[in-house]
């Protein structure tokens, strides 16, 4: 049985069906994919298999991969910062070193990237490789993964004439969108339902990865998926946890994630978490790496409550995936989660500690109201956040840009 088949038993015939139909205009279509890391992090996540689906549907689709030193990440983990609104200075030297090593890359994939109908440049990394780029034929769009709604000026000052050179930008949700000169598109993230991090598993196998990191799974569980990132607040998540213990003793937190190439920032996050933890031994503070997918799925179906107390979010795929599992989500009311987490049905939104540690007690007192908030969550997840959903607005897009202005457009 071919993949969209597979997904079809998921999301339903008809929604693949209609797939079909938007391909059949891009047969042949030459699409490139442009990231700075294969695995770790939400976007490589969805590259994973957006690009074997498109290849499916008969699209000429590639994913490639830029390289770069610790100055060059460093710098792009700084831009990412500054554009969700933390002041960082970046020397010119450092500027000129990020427009250096895109420009090795543009010319290590010349050739493809002169031949593509399409390019999608996802977030900073590689943003600068269209000014190294002169004799493309195809069209260029950047897609931003990240919340710019209230970016450090200074720095998307520099950013800014980059990507406005490009035909179109995606963002996640419409809030933070920049003022461009091109088409602005809203494409909000996925999961792939048929994943290792999120197909069904046994409850042996979820039981099995709880006792190899020693959590009693009789006892409550608070989970935390996601990079360590002072963004993603898990010092925050520390101190909800010690608030809601004073009302369920038992309870245990467990604060899983990762690094990623393109993020240099990671292990000192670690360290910070691990010294905030010491004195506990029902803080579980669990470093995975990039090939835990399996691992991060039993964490997730066996956890009684999950959070991401995000400070700033993209979008927030733990999240997404959380509620797949029907699990309630306490999020940060921030970004992309606000798409997701709606409160009071498919979980609770917050903004401190304390907020959290609330929610947590109601949610871990009343197990009807949080199962039932579960099952909305996953039904949510469902109709919206499904990686057909993902792909059809690509296709979208895709018959968008090529067809311009063509007043009617026969789907087969």
């Amino acid at each position: 049985m071919r993949e969209l088949e597979l997904y079809g038993q998921v999301a339903g015939k008809d929604v693949v069906e209609h797939l079909r139909q938007l391909a059949s205009l891009l047969k042949g279509l030459k699409v490139v994919h442009i990231n700075s890391t294969r695995r770790g992090g939400g976007v490589a996540e969805i590259l994973e298999r957006l690009v074997p689906l498109m290849k499916e549907l008969g699209i000429e689709a590639e994913w490639v991969v830029i390289e770069g030193d610790e100055e060059f990440f460093q710098c792009t983990k700084n831009f990412h910062n500054a554009l969700q609104g933390t002041p960082v200075s970046i020397p010119e030297s450092v500027l000129q070193h990020y427009e250096e090593v895109n420009a090795r890359n543009a010319e290590a994939f010349r050739e493809l990237l002169q031949e593509a109908d399409l390019v999608f440049v996802h977030d900073p990394q590689p943003a600068a490789m269209l000014k190294f780029c002169p004799d493309r034929k195809g069209k260029w769009v950047w897609r931003c993964h990240i919340d710019i709604s209230r970016p450090y000026r200074a720095v998307w000052k520099y950013l800014r004439p980059l990507v406005a050179s490009y035909d179109a930008s995606i963002f996640s949700i419409a809030e933070f969108a920049q003022p461009l000169p091109h088409p602005l598109y809203i494409i909000p993230p996925s999961i792939d339902p048929l994943s290792e991090k999120n197909r069904d598993l046994p409850p042996e196998e979820v039981e099995a990865t709880y006792r190899a990191f020693q959590i009693d799974l009789e006892r409550p569980v608070l989970l935390q998926v996601s990079r360590f990132d002072r963004f993603k607040d898990p010092l925050g998540v520390i101190q909800a946890y010690r608030l809601a213990k004073k009302f369920v003793p038992a309870l245990q937190l467990v604060l899983a994630g990762g690094g990623a190439v393109d993020d240099p920032e990671a292990e000192a996050v670690l360290q910070e978490v691990e010294a905030a933890a010491a004195d506990d031994p029902n803080i579980h503070v669990l470093f995975l790496p990039p090939e835990a997918d399996r691992t991060i799925n039993a964490l997730q179906r066996g956890a009684d409550v999950v959070l991401q107390k995000s400070l700033r979010e993209g979008f927030g795929l733990t999240v997404t995936e959380a509620m797949w599992k029907s699990k309630p989500v306490i999020g940060g009311d921030t970004g992309g989660i606000k798409l997701q987490v709606i409160n009071h049905h498919t979980g609770f939104r917050v903004n401190t500690p304390e907020g959290a540690a609330l929610r947590a007690r109601y949610l871990l007192h009343h197990r009807e109201i949080r199962e039932a908030m579960g099952r909305k969550a996953r039904e949510f997840v469902r109709e919206n956040f499904l990686i057909t959903r993902h792909l059809r607005d690509y296709l979208t897009l895709m018959v968008s840009l090529t067809y311009e202005v063509q007043e009617r457009i026969e789907l087969s």
